[in-house]
């Protein structure tokens, strides 16, 4: 949500209702000389209008408490409650259900799709029994646009009805589920309060995509430049999950932050985590194995966070010959950290 100052008014017997301790303190007055204590030695203090409350504060201390809570039980367990990672691997289907162009997540009959998805899962089953695979679909949900629509932000959010059959197809087939953020010239913070509502179910993850983040870059249509998000606006993700966590008792999210080039994720270093969420830094190039394991290697070994992705493309990555999609065992001999989620596009 966007966090505006907002200012409520509580009485006395409603903060220690809270067991919050407060000091009234009273101001000066405005207005005409006539109401000064200089000119009215009697006057007293008005005690019946109530204290003026920073709610927003209050809000950010508690979230902070949570944040403590958290990390102590993460630090005596390794871990909070319900954390998917590094317990399992998440393998995903990618693409937008309304879209035959932005993944494997769409571009085939669903019958035909999950079929293909139930081999896959297998393949990774089987290239390393040591770890139990996490099926997942990752819908891009809010998805840049290739005109500025009325607002002038060039995105455009999947109506209510795709994202429930989204939700009911995950469900079926018993995935956990990403929506994905492609910002377009709006904001993560306009953005991502539209989605939580979904988010406040504990099968529902989170994907940022910077590559379509332009914000600071005005007039730039998406796919022209690569975009670029900042540690910040990670960390204001974070903290959004977060709070949704805390607020409904869930088990920690999982976020996933594409990433193919140094600049999409800049000050990565300032990125700070919480017990609560589980990033993922994803390398998501295409082309030659050779370059992806390169991109691998520089930008999320080099410039690690939490744990690692990696991204397989059906389309792109075996062309041209001898060009090949790399297997399950290729992936988990040749990468260093071995990603913990692999998506399929």
């Amino acid at each position: 949500m966007s966090y505006f100052r907002t200012f409520t008014r509580l009485t006395a017997p409603a903060l220690a209702s809270l067991g919050l301790a407060f000091t009234l303190t009273t101001l000066p007055s405005c207005g005409s000389r006539s109401g000064t204590d200089s000119e009215n030695p009697t006057a007293v203090a008005d005690t019946t209008k109530p204290a003026v409350i920073d709610t927003v504060k209050l809000k950010m201390e508690a979230m902070r408490r949570d944040s403590l809570k958290a990390d102590s039980i993460a630090k005596k367990n390794g871990q909070l409650p319900g954390a998917i990672l590094p317990g399992h691997r998440i393998i995903a289907f990618y693409g937008n259900i309304r879209s035959k162009g932005m993944g494997i997540l769409g571009r085939e009959p669903k019958e035909q799709m999950f079929r293909k998805f139930e081999g896959v899962l297998k393949e990774w089953q089987a290239a390393d029994p040591s770890i139990p695979v996490q099926p997942a679909l990752h819908n891009v949900t809010i998805t840049a646009q290739g005109t500025p629509g009325k607002d002038g932000k060039w995105r455009l959010m999947n109506s209510k009805a795709t994202i429930e059959e989204v939700i009911s197809w995950a469900r079926e087939h018993k995935c956990i589920l990403f929506l994905d953020v492609q910002p377009g010239h709006s904001t993560l913070e306009a953005e991502l309060p539209k989605l939580e509502q979904y988010l406040k179910q504990p099968d529902i993850h989170l994907g940022i995509d910077p590559e379509f983040s332009l914000a600071t870059k005005p007039g730039v249509r998406p796919n022209q430049k690569i975009g670029t998000l900042d540690a910040k606006d990670v960390n204001f993700t974070i903290n959004f999950l977060a709070r949704i966590v805390s607020e409904n008792k869930l088990p920690p999210k999982v976020l996933t932050v594409h990433r193919f080039t140094r600049k999409m994720i800049t000050n990565y270093k300032n990125i700070k985590l919480d017990p609560r969420v589980q990033v993922v830094m994803h390398m998501d190039g295409h082309g030659n194995p050779v370059l992806k394991k390169d991109s691998y290697r520089d930008y999320i070994q080099a410039e690690p966070v939490q744990y690692t992705g990696f991204k397989l493309f059906y389309e792109y990555d075996g062309r041209p010959a001898p060009h090949h999609i790399m297997t399950p065992k290729e992936v988990l001999t040749e990468l260093t950290p071995k990603p913990l989620y692999i998506q399929y596009q």
